[in-house]
């Protein structure tokens, strides 16, 4: 809300020495700091003092030396840097990155506060257990006994499963990895992170629609967009500092930019059109903009025929989604749309940015891959300028992704195959088999498939870790229900279906909370035993890598030692790592110092094991020369104009192909064709197969600049190298690397090859497919070299361990993973073709019958329902729809920002944005408490802003809220002095069940409520 609170205390007057003295005297920043004496502390030395400024003398201003570290700041992923002034041990001062490519000297309301998160006074001091109902202090290694004897009972008598890890997208890269690898050891995939909530629906849509799923672009790259699509976002908001990016396009670049959402958000301040649509509605709202774009004939024919599959699929859904019926479904005028469609078609390249506006929803995964398709359809994709920009939430919830912190992957996407797990007892030189015997050796079904074993069925999303508890057991696809549930680093407070996770908490066994404050964990069950906090470290007091949102990592060095009796996460695993008996097994090439795992040695294993996705080239000594020559790097291209880091891209992008001594620089924009592979150049991955329905799944005629390949291939595999004659390439540590992983043990076969250049043959290679049937001459072998070739065959780019395949395919200038076409059609969802579905509880129970939900089924281990609830029409009891979102003034589940003083003075209000009309037939006013009601009984007291940002019908709230309980104050259940300073409702108090139908990512952006005067 734009106001400005008092807390009602008298403030002394601001004495006007200082003030006179500057407006006498030219001073820079840190002089005038010094001559207010504020260099001691910023603005808390004037709470130090009462309010007053007295003038330093020379001696206390020269008094011990100021350190600068560079750090990252820990809330959203744009990646600013942080320069930390350090003195005797205390973070003093702080500025933003003048060099930094990212924030280019700029910080948001959070990113400019960041400093007191290790002043926090309201932080968890010291671990905690509920003992009788009332807080006990306990020590450090009283808590990791009393947890570790409770969760091997519960082991021992339930399985692994019945444990449920919860890690974080707050953990740097290597703790993530290791939160992984922890899980592994511990013997179960039921361990999830935020972004199931977040962007599961992104990764899931845009991985299957062109094969990674991750932003294809940049911040930095939005420079040259000649449009800008914004639809679910608001970064002016949720990413503040991104939103210079975006300006600058439209500023140098006359870029249009279009807003796309049911709210008129700060983003759509700025927006040449704004399209408002109703909450739920995106596949229709983007179909209608195509029906224009193919009406007009403005798509990119050439591109379609070249890249893409499936187009004419799409074409005969959107010939459906005219003027009239997208405005019936959605609200948006056809000529509005029209003139949209024609913006975007004059003005290429242009981007596509969106955020969990539109992957929130039972059908996220079709918005996500709608919106690819309108790209596609554009021939936006792989181009300076286009792409989509997906931009996430937390600092590091790309990377915590990337490494696997999910129920359904190990680190870099390898899934949970036998394949899978094998990869990576090969990386960390474990037994398989006792890998496997730590996990459940009963079968359950999955995918579709029965009898799998516990080790590769996915396990629950943290979305639904609720009904693995109060489910019954029999429902459930593991052997037992959840007893014991580890909040590490997770706000409960930013899930849906609150009341109930109130009595899921209540029935667990065991409920522990890792974090650097308590969280509303702590407050809103009614536990009296059973409850441990314990204090982990902020990312400033520990050290690391992180990955923005375009990919690229940075170094954070650590800024000052954990504060009070807090640890560092990786010090924490390490510590029940002891507890639970496998720290030589799961360290045992990471070396360990006291309690301490070396992060430089956890950088060093995850690049040995992820070629998947490019985790590779960015070692530790790498990422630090990116940090520290920031200023090398060009703004907007990412690339290092001399200097140590010459010819790379900023932060190493991945993919970063092959070995940190491959110096490959990192891939700044995905799938461009216009640069070799060497330079971060590729076309669309090839991980659908080589051909559909009799369809050419692979590129026509068109390839990376540089390729020896012309055309279309498969992903490389060593028997791909061996059809090609580029097998003689490989070295032979990189031969033996891959003999080791084939498993040959008999000796390496004598051959010769003809090393010609017969192109014939190399192309013919190519469209052999998997290389499996000989090519030319260069196939004809002996029985010894068969057998060889036969067993190496099978080692793909994926899993060989020297990087070998990779460095000699990008060699021949081809990708790793082949040059495929986009597919516009997913023939493995539920919905091959993105069709429009209304949510489950609609305001418009007349578009049912048009556009129903799915059918209620059972995955990610749990029945999940969709028809049972639409068959209830909730709309006249419940007539407003409900949708949820950010504030710049706060993070997530906000338990860390309403904490920071300086932030929770800029809103201390929790509020429902309700539309005037709507207000004045409720007889409510601007300012008055109002109760918000969900139609599965949870209901909120709150403010009313009464606005015309939202329209009539529509409500919003943000998502920040929490320490209030349907009405009650909880402020007395937290630990003393370990209360945030602003308390509210959460929203998702009043939010309803609802989850996508690939991800189960829960929808929030569009349910029902009904409001009333309190």
């Amino acid at each position: 809300m734009l106001r400005k609170k008092s807390n009602g205390v008298a403030r002394r007057t601001r004495p006007a020495g200082i003030l006179a003295q500057v407006g006498d005297t030219a001073v820079d920043r840190r002089a005038f700091l010094r001559g207010s004496g504020l260099a001691i502390g910023g603005l808390t030395a004037i709470a130090a003092t009462g309010g007053s400024v007295t003038q330093a003398t020379a001696q206390t201003a020269a008094q011990g030396a100021v350190e600068t570290v560079k750090s990252v700041c820990t809330h959203c992923s744009v990646g600013c840097t942080v320069i930390a002034e350090v003195q005797d041990g205390v973070w003093t001062g702080q500025e933003p990155g003048w060099d930094s490519p990212f924030n280019l000297g700029a910080h948001c309301a959070k990113g400019a506060s960041v400093r007191e998160h290790t002043h926090g006074e309201r932080r968890l001091k010291y671990p905690m257990k509920k003992e009788g109902g009332e807080w006990v202090r306990i020590s450090w290694e009283q808590a990791i006994d009393e947890i570790g004897d409770q969760m091997m009972t519960i082991r021992e008598e339930s399985g692994p499963d019945s444990v449920y890890w919860l890690g974080s997208a707050k953990h740097n890269n290597e703790q993530a990895y290791l939160f992984r690898k922890f899980a592994a050891y511990w013997g179960t995939n039921n361990v999830d992170h935020q972004a199931r909530i977040c962007h599961s629906t992104t990764v899931a849509g845009v991985a299957n629609t062109w094969g990674y799923g991750a932003m294809t672009n940049s911040y930095n790259d939005i420079h040259n967009s000649r449009a800008i699509f914004v639809i679910g976002g608001n970064p002016a908001e949720a990413h503040p500092v991104s939103l210079l990016h975006l300006l600058r396009a439209k500023e140098q670049n006359n870029a249009p930019m279009i807003v796309c959402d049911p709210r008129f958000t700060r983003t759509a301040a700025h927006a040449d059109e704004y399209v408002r649509f109703r909450p739920g509605t995106d596949v229709a709202l983007v179909w209608g903009i195509l029906w224009h774009i193919f009406e007009n004939k403005w798509e990119d024919e050439e591109f379609i025929r070249t890249r893409v599959w499936g187009m004419d699929q799409i074409r005969e859904e959107v010939a459906r989604w005219t003027p009239e019926e997208v405005e019936r479904v959605t609200g948006t005028p056809g000529s509005q749309l029209e003139r949209v469609a024609r913006t975007l078609a004059n003005n290429r390249p242009g981007t596509v940015i969106w955020c969990m506006g539109g992957t929130q929803h039972t059908n996220g995964n079709n918005n996500t891959r709608a919106y690819c398709i309108l790209q596609l359809a554009l021939g936006n994709m792989g181009a300076a300028g286009g792409g989509t920009n997906i931009f996430r939430g937390h600092d590091n919830v790309q990377g915590a992704t990337d490494l696997g912190v999910l129920a359904d992957t190990l680190p870099g996407y390898y899934g949970l195959s036998e394949g899978a797990y094998a990869h990576w007892a090969r990386v960390w030189e474990e037994d398989l088999d006792w890998l496997k015997g730590r996990f459940s050796q009963e079968t359950a079904s999955d995918g579709g498939k029965d009898d799998v074993p516990m080790m590769n069925v996915t396990g629950i999303p943290v979305s639904r870790w609720i009904d693995g508890v109060l489910e019954d057991a029999e429902n459930l696809d593991q052997p037992n229900s959840t007893r014991a549930m580890v909040f590490w680093g997770h706000a409960p407070n930013s899930q849906t279906r609150l009341p109930e996770m109130k009595t899921a908490m209540e029935k667990l066994d065991l409920l522990v909370v890792v974090d650097p404050y308590p969280t509303v964990t702590a407050v809103m069950q009614d536990r009296t035993d059973g409850l441990y906090l314990l204090p982990a470290a902020t990312q400033f007091e520990t050290y690391g890598s992180v990955t923005a949102s375009n990919r690229s990592l940075q170094w954070r060095e650590k800024v000052v030692d954990p504060i009070f009796e807090s640890k560092a996460d990786h010090v924490i695993m390490k510590m029940f790592a002891d507890k639970f008996g496998f720290t030589d097994r799961i360290f045992r090439n990471i070396e360990v110092n006291g309690d301490e795992p070396l992060i430089e040695d956890i950088t060093r294993e995850f690049n040995r094991g992820m070629w998947t996705i490019g985790y590779t080239g960015q070692s530790p000594e790498r990422m630090r020369t990116h940090m520290q020559n920031q200023h090398t790097f060009d703004r907007t291209t990412l690339k290092a104009l001399g200097g140590p880091a010459d010819g790379d891209y900023y932060g190493l992008p991945w993919p970063s192909w092959g070995t940190a001594e491959m110096r490959h620089p990192g891939s700044p924009n995905l799938y461009d064709i216009s640069k070799p592979v060497a330079d971060g150049g590729m076309g669309f991955r090839a991980r659908f197969g080589v051909e559909r329905d009799g369809d050419n799944l692979l590129a026509e005629g068109v390839a990376p600049v540089g390729s020896e390949i012309q055309d279309g291939y498969p992903e490389f595999t060593y028997q791909m190298l061996v059809d090609l004659g580029w097998d003689q390439d490989l070295t032979d540590d990189e031969r033996s690397a891959i003999e080791r992983v084939a498993g040959w043990t008999g000796e390496r076969p004598s051959f010769q090859r003809d090393q010609g250049d017969d192109a014939a043959a190399t192309q013919q290679a190519a469209e052999a497919g998997n290389g499996e049937q000989p090519v030319g001459e260069q196939s004809q072998t002996g029985p010894i070299e068969s057998d060889y070739n036969s067993q190496l065959g099978g080692v793909n780019w994926k899993t060989d361990l020297s990087g070998g395949i990779q460095r000699v395919a990008i060699a021949h200038g081809c990708a790793p993973y082949g040059n495929a076409k986009a597919r516009a059609v997913v023939w493995t969802f539920p919905d091959p073709v993105p069709v429009h579905r209304e949510p489950l509880y609609t305001p418009r129970y007349d578009l049912v019958a048009d556009y129903p939900t799915y059918e209620d089924k059972k995955f990610w281990r749990v029945p999940t329902m969709y028809k049972s609830i639409q068959d209830t029409d909730f709309s006249s009891d419940f007539p407003i729809t409900l949708t949820s979102g950010r504030l710049v003034e706060y993070e997530g589940g906000g338990d860390e920002t309403r904490s920071n003083p300086w932030l929770a003075e800029l809103q201390q209000d929790m509020f429902v944005e309700v539309n005037t009309r709507d207000a004045n037939n409720l007889g409510v006013r601007d300012g008055s408490m109002v109760w918000v009601e969900g139609p599965e009984g949870g209901r909120v007291r709150v403010m009313a802003m009464v606005t015309e940002r939202v329209a009539p019908g529509v409500a919003f709230m943000p998502f920040h809220f929490g320490g209030f309980w349907q009405g009650e104050d909880l402020r007395s259940k937290y630990p003393e002095g370990a209360d945030p300073y602003v308390l509210g409702e959460s929203c998702n108090t009043a939010q309803t069940y609802g989850y996508d139908s690939v991800t189960q990512m829960q929808e929030t952006k569009a349910t029902l409520c009904k409001i009333v005067a309190a």
